[in-house]
């Protein structure tokens, strides 16, 4: 490991420690003593990926913070680069100004996003139970979930950012926070298009009377505020607003992207076109599905039941879609996680996520398949067999 990836996981692993004293989670000696090994270690796993290269970095994320090291930084922000939306983007022209490596840097924030993923995922379970040593429980495990150290440490991937924002979206509305809860689903979703697999969440949180109509409006709201920078910049208001249209329109044709969706069962499949229609109406079938049980169950809908629902989007909704790639699973990861702590006797669920996840991930990265992605398949429609039974439980039961 080199001196300045020594340097930012050090001060990373600082901050997160800071985190848990400012939140009231290391409350003895030992508290400290305990949680400062499990955070060094935490970032050994991580100090051992940082050297790791994938094509995804030498082809894209390489090549735009090359771009804009040669055409002035920030003021390049104008011009299209790349199909990542310009959140993203702010942070890669930032580390256009630095003679290090960007390689380093783009992990660091990534890494620095699981902390962030962690403690949000800590305050989401601490609504469920009062037990420090389950919220304590949710902050580690998330930090040692295997998706989440590939993700960013090994692959320098992002998805901890969007799903960070996304796990705080919903533990505020359910905290009495909405307004905040509204802006960070916003966010979420203004650094990756994969936000919508939660973000119907929100429609339930309406029916639940957590969030109101009037709170729907911070959402176009904050998307634009994030824009300003880049349009100012004299990239086209519009282009922000139809950017993920055009990314929709480049999802390719295969019907699955080693990716543990119900397509993995589909080997032979000559002419996509219907399919790919079908999947994607059996997802808006699903998602329907989970605002009919909400509606019709609204004098029910507690905290569980909104946990249920929001496991079942962000699960069911990449299951069934078509295009899907392997990473699509990862707030659904993180949510049946976030159960297992505040429940243990669901600790069947997030295990199935990882096989699945997992078996895309080992996929991607040895180029060569380690299962059939239709064992991913399998252990993922028993996870989300289990949330819908889960979910269809809490309804059943009066809100305490």
């Amino acid at each position: 490991m080199d001196a300045l990836s020594l340097s930012l996981l050090i001060i990373i692993a600082a901050a997160a420690l800071a985190l848990l004293y400012a939140s009231g989670m290391l409350r003895r000696p030992e508290h400290v003593v305990i949680c400062a090994a499990l955070l060094a270690l935490a970032f050994v796993l991580r100090g051992l990926c940082m050297g790791h290269v994938t094509d995804d970095y030498r082809t894209f994320l390489s090549q735009w913070v090359a771009f804009y090291r040669n055409n002035g930084g920030f003021a390049a922000l104008g011009t299209s680069v790349g199909n990542y939306n310009l959140p993203y983007l702010y942070f890669l022209c930032l580390f256009s100004y630095f003679n290090v490596s960007d390689l380093v840097l783009i992990k660091a924030l990534s890494i620095a996003f699981d902390v962030v993923l962690a403690w949000a995922s800590m305050k989401l379970v601490g609504l469920y139970c009062s037990s420090n040593a389950r919220r304590l429980a949710a902050f580690f495990l998330v930090l040692f979930l295997p998706t989440v150290v590939l993700n960013g440490a090994y692959w320098g991937q992002c998805d901890s950012i969007y799903t960070a924002f996304a796990v705080l979206a919903l533990y505020l509305a359910l905290d009495g926070r909405p307004a905040a809860g509204m802006a960070c689903m916003a966010v979420s979703f203004a650094f990756k298009l994969q936000a919508v697999f939660i973000m119907p969440i929100f429609v339930v949180l309406l029916i639940a009377k957590k969030v109101k109509l009037r709170h729907f409006l911070l959402f176009p709201l904050t998307y634009v505020a994030l824009m300003l920078p880049a349009v100012f910049a004299g990239y086209p208001l519009l282009s922000t607003i139809t950017l993920y249209f055009d990314q929709m329109g480049t999802a390719g044709d295969a019907l699955n992207y080693n990716s543990s969706s119900v397509w993995a069962f589909a080997d032979n499949v000559r002419n996509t076109s219907p399919a790919s229609a079908l999947g994607v109406l059996a997802a808006f079938a699903l998602m329907l599905l989970v605002f009919v049980l909400a509606w019709t169950h609204r004098s029910r809908l507690s905290l569980w039941a909104i946990l249920g629902c929001a496991i079942v989007l962000a699960l069911g909704i990449p299951y069934l879609l078509p295009h899907m790639h392997e990473r699509y699973f990862f707030a659904a990861d993180v949510l049946t996680l976030a159960l297992a702590c505040a429940a243990p006797e669901y600790l069947l669920l997030p295990a199935l996520t990882q096989l699945g996840s997992l078996l895309g991930y080992y996929a991607y990265l040895n180029w060569r398949f380690l299962l059939p992605m239709k064992y991913g398949a399998a252990a993922l429609a028993l996870a989300l067999a289990a949330a819908l039974a889960f979910t269809a439980m809490q309804l059943q039961r009066r809100k305490k």
